[in-house]
């Protein structure tokens, strides 16, 4: 018998970061499949590869010394576009992250850059590419950003990139604060984007334009821009140009993210309505849920009861035709340029993450060709914990989501008569959300003996708007609550310990976290990953996509500023008592290091046990796989010290501050 919290574990240290890379916006044109894969062992390098249709092994198709990715918006996203040329081949044309230039390549030669050097560091960004129909240009979302002033002088516009580079990038849409999904229709002759403006965020509300687009050998304009659909409080997604031009985008209207087609006049007409989500926030440019394919077919994914689904909504049909794929996690799925087939990245809760390609078959139903594994080195099926998808009640009769994994080990068992340990896990966002797909970074707990609740609180998303929009005016309360009372859920049933409550969190998790060690006495300890903990000064120092995130989750800035601070655990630096330890890049600039030193200063002030670990070259999540494998170490050995566990695993000790107070403030039983 082995307590829970101590025991050994095949999901070892090593195992969270060798021989793992992230997936990431698959594309097909008829004779390859390509996407991104990040690379912890490279330093995080985001490495655009290609796999021949048929083909067993990818193939790199930028050197050493380039890494495809855009930091616009600072969360990047879409970075790559792709010609074809039936004689020629491929030519790829990528945003490169050191520099944030655009630069064209064809597989196995050397980049060629497009656009001009910035006047100061990434100060010219690029993503989200679009190749107009003749080849001769690109369309892309660009962000200047003019230092050394702060976040409100950075511009966003749309720019026509030359192909061969010959010119400048030159301006084709302004005046909003943002843009993204420009789409251009098979004819070459339309183009539609998205805009919106703030204190929007782009799941608040944004607008679906279309135009008459005119190219020449000098550049590109649009005549009689016409709004298709959208408003501040409608949020519009993912318009895309099916093979006949009609086009099509995803609306909230109904509550529910849901698939339109455009009509001359009107509003559009809802193609397959339901209480389902096919969107999702656009943090990162280039989302996709659906994939318009050439036999009138639409391929699409969507979530329902915290799980993901996949369907054909055929021609003629009023609603989509769910399919057995296997997976219950799907993102970005992606049509291939000739609409034969679409890609995407799926897993489940046994399978990881993996770039798929998804052929409809008949009669009515899809096969799935498994492309490249995110690990090909998957413990057994026995180690793993399944996600539960767990609905329990909270504050004011209202209901919240999560996912709950048990404590899961074939070679262990506990005491008869104990509980584990539960971790509750909070997401970033915090307009985000829990996803059911196979993560060795919550399965290294649940082999160990720690059960854990991945909780989609109100305002996640996967629930509906309004369901989002419970989080509005409302960051640090119904977050907070919604996480005490899954805990209490699980201990009222007997599926943890309520003296052994731990919380962890990353980003806006973090903030939670920091809420939850503050102005609650429920977990015995906590961890924050990057998390806030003085909203005031991210209000004043955030970078411009996210300046007024915070309106819409606190009150307008500076009007209720008063929100902000009592909101703030910084403001309340005396009431810190919990046990923390604090991860953070010192590259972050979402959220700055400053935040996390505000915390250790209180926390070494009060006297409370705590561990700082900060890392050079980290940026807004980590993707070194020594940092990754550190942050894990030290983070179990920190929980084992506090609970008064010994790890089963060898752990390199974390320098704990105020160690000796370790048990001075036992947590009250929820």
């Amino acid at each position: 018998m082995l307590r829970y919290g101590t025991w050994t574990s095949p999901v070892t240290l090593d195992r969270l970061v060798e021989g793992v890379v992230g997936l990431s916006f698959p594309l097909a044109t008829p004779r390859h499949v390509y996407w991104t894969e990040a690379r912890p062992s490279e330093g995080g390098r985001q490495v655009l590869v290609r796999l021949p249709v048929g083909g067993r092994e990818p193939e790199d198709v930028i050197p050493p010394g380039f890494s495809a990715r855009t930091t616009v918006h600072e969360y990047g996203g879409l970075c790559v576009a792709l010609g074809h040329d039936p004689a020629r081949g491929d030519t790829v044309y990528f945003t490169n992250h050191a520099d944030q230039r655009v630069y064209r390549v064809t597989p196995g030669g050397v980049p060629v850059p497009l656009t001009p050097e910035a006047p100061a560091p990434r100060a010219l960004r690029f993503a989200a590419p679009v190749l107009t129909r003749d080849g001769r240009h690109l369309l892309a979302v660009r962000e200047r950003h003019f230092h050394p002033d702060p976040a409100s002088a950075v511009v966003n516009d749309v720019v026509v990139v030359a192909a061969d580079g010959a010119r400048e990038p030159t301006p084709l849409l302004s005046g909003h604060d943002f843009y993204s999904s420009v789409a251009i229709a098979p004819d070459g002759r339309r183009v539609c984007w998205l805009s919106w403006d703030h204190p929007n965020m782009p799941w608040d509300g944004t607008e679906l334009w279309e135009a008459e687009l005119e190219i020449d050998a000098d550049g590109a304009c649009v005549h009689e821009p016409r709004l298709v659909a959208g408003g501040p409080s409608e949020s519009v997604t993912q318009p895309k140009y099916a093979p006949d031009g009609t086009l099509h985008y995803v609306s909230d209207r109904s509550g529910w993210w849901n698939l339109y087609a455009a009509v001359p006049e009107g509003a559009g007409r809802a193609l397959a309505p339901m209480e389902a989500e096919l969107g999702v926030p656009d943090f990162v440019l280039g989302s996709s849920s659906y994939a318009l394919l050439a036999s009138g077919s639409v391929l699409a994914t969507w979530r329902q009861g915290g799980l993901d689904h996949v369907g054909v909504l055929r021609p003629g049909s009023d609603a989509f035709s769910a399919a057995d794929c296997g997976f219950t996690y799907v993102s970005q799925l992606t049509a291939a340029q000739d609409g034969s087939c679409a890609v995407a990245v799926a897993g489940s809760a046994s399978s990881p993450p993996s770039v798929i390609c998804i052929r409809l078959s008949e009669p009515g139903g899809i096969a799935v060709e498994v492309l490249r594994r995110s690990r090909a080195d998957v413990v057994h099926a026995s180690y793993l914990s399944a996600p539960e998808p767990l609905d329990f009640p909270t504050e004011g009769g209202e209901v919240a989501h999560a996912l709950y994994y048990a404590p899961t080990n074939p070679d262990c068992a506990a005491p008869e008569g104990e509980l584990p340990p539960l971790i509750v896990s909070v997401h970033g966002g915090p307009t985000s959300a829990a996803v059911p797909v196979l993560d060795y970074s919550i399965q290294f707990w649940t082999s160990r003996g720690f059960a854990l609740v991945d909780v989609n609180y109100r305002g996640s998303t996967g629930y509906g708007r309004a369901y989002r929009e419970r989080l509005r005016g409302q960051w640090g309360v119904v977050d907070l609550a919604d996480c005490v009372h899954a805990a209490r859920h699980l201990v009222g049933e007997g599926r943890a310990d309520g003296h052994r409550l731990l919380v962890h969190g990353r980003s806006a998790g973090g903030y939670t976290v920091l809420c939850a060690a503050t102005f609650t006495d429920v977990f015995a300890a906590g961890a924050s990953y990057y998390g806030v903990a003085d909203a005031v000064v991210l209000a004043e120092e955030t970078h411009k996509f996210e300046s007024h995130y915070m309106d819409g989750l606190f009150g307008p800035w500076p009007e209720t500023a008063e929100v902000y601070r009592e909101r703030s655990p910084a403001s309340h630096a005396e009431l810190l008592q919990t046990p923390l330890i604090v991860f953070q890049g010192l590259d972050d600039e979402v959220v700055p290091p400053a935040q996390a030193e505000i915390l250790v200063a209180a926390l070494r002030e009060n006297g409370v046990p705590h561990a700082y670990l900060a890392y050079e070259g980290e940026q807004h999540g980590f993707r070194m796989a020594e940092h990754i494998r550190r942050a894990a170490e030290a983070e179990l050995y920190f929980y084992g010290r506090v609970l008064g566990l010994v790890p089963a695993d060898e752990l390199q000790p974390v320098e704990i501050v105020h160690e000796d107070r370790i048990g001075a403030r036992p947590p009250s039983r929820p």
